[in-house]
């Protein structure tokens, strides 16, 4: 889903209530199938980075996050993901000089830039092109609510504004299956920012006994962007959040575009941005995976990706102790699990 409606974030939406019924049974079957057996065991660790939600969370730099605590380690990290918006249905490595976002999607892209990637739809499938690459730690973006592939140790990560919204499955709401279900297969929660929306996760994981870990998102060099005027356009779950956060760093948003999750721009909607920042003489902002969408478009969505400057970020724990931890917990589950089988 592109964009969420606004009445899932709404506690007292009469929509949400007409659909609970709906509601109530995809989030059953939704949570019943996320307790089936897995169907296959990978060879390597299994860390799954996921979320309770539909939409963002801040998986990815949680997932870029972790890659660099397990290669820290002396391990060989690697991304699986299934390549949302991507074209390609068979599991591929992903190479950034070849492929674009039509291809294999926009976040696959950050990821391969940095560490090796697999997309594919069948994740057992995409493990084992991994292993086969030489990656002995598996790195899951994505695919908690998938049972294909059994997972070692999985990480939900919550929006501390947006937390899991009204509470309601889809389509009431934005819960992707029941939240005593995904919580019952998590083995940690990270609740990202500062704010009270993921209170109710954050008690709901206390009364299970789950650890609950804190991040925030920081930009990089946040004094480079203090006095300069900037149009800034994103096509993210919250374009909302990446405009203030550029805002706190002394920026001045003087226009801005917002979009929905993964959207691509349309050759016309390029040529607006192009033409609105060059004639009012602002800078173009966006996020890396807004720029990630504009490589090999076209000649106009290279324009515009020579123009945009990156407003680059980092995910930081509170305890920074933790990436560590948890990357040692994986493979000592992994260890164990596969002893036993």
């Amino acid at each position: 889903m592109s964009e969420a409606p606004s009445f899932w974030w709404s506690q007292h939406s009469v929509v949400a209530w007409a659909l609970a019924p709906l509601s109530f049974a995809y989030g059953g079957f939704t949570g019943w199938r996320m307790g089936n057996k897995p169907g296959a065991v990978s060879k390597v660790p299994v860390l799954c980075i996921g979320n309770f939600i539909a939409g963002g969370a801040g998986k990815t730099p949680t997932a870029l996050a972790l890659a660099r605590a397990a290669k820290k380690s002396g391990m060989k990290p690697g991304f699986l993901t299934r390549g949302y918006g991507g074209g390609i249905s068979h599991a591929t490595m992903v190479d950034v000089k070849k492929h674009n976002s039509h291809d294999v999607g926009d976040e696959p892209l950050l990821l391969a830039a940095r560490f090796p990637t697999a997309v594919s739809p069948d994740r057992p499938r995409g493990a084992r092109l991994l292993e086969e690459n030489g990656v002995n730690f598996i790195i899951m973006d994505d695919g908690f609510q998938n049972p294909s592939l059994h997972k070692d140790y999985s990480l939900v990560v919550v929006d501390a504004r947006r937390g899991i919204g009204n509470g309601f499955a889809m389509p009431g709401g934005p819960l992707r299956a029941n939240l005593g279900p995904q919580l019952a297969l998590a083995s940690a929660v990270l609740v990202i920012g500062r704010a009270t929306g993921a209170d109710a996760v954050i008690r709901a994981a206390a009364r299970r006994a789950k650890p609950v870990y804190e991040a925030a998102i920081k930009p990089l060099k946040p004094r480079s962007w203090k006095g300069r005027e900037v149009f800034a356009f994103a096509g993210i779950a919250d374009p909302d959040k990446f405009i203030v956060s550029l805002e706190q760093t002394g920026a001045i948003v003087k226009a801005s575009r917002k979009f929905g999750d993964h959207h691509s721009l349309t050759p016309d909607e390029v040529d607006e941005i192009t033409y609105l920042a060059s004639t009012k003489q602002l800078e173009v902002v966006t996020t890396s995976k807004d720029a990630a969408r504009l490589k090999g478009l076209g000649r106009s969505h290279e324009r515009l990706l020579k123009m945009v400057k990156v407003f680059d970020i980092d995910l930081v724990f509170e305890n920074p102790q933790i990436p560590a931890r948890i990357i040692e917990e994986t493979i000592r589950r992994a260890k164990s699990f596969r002893l036993g089988l």
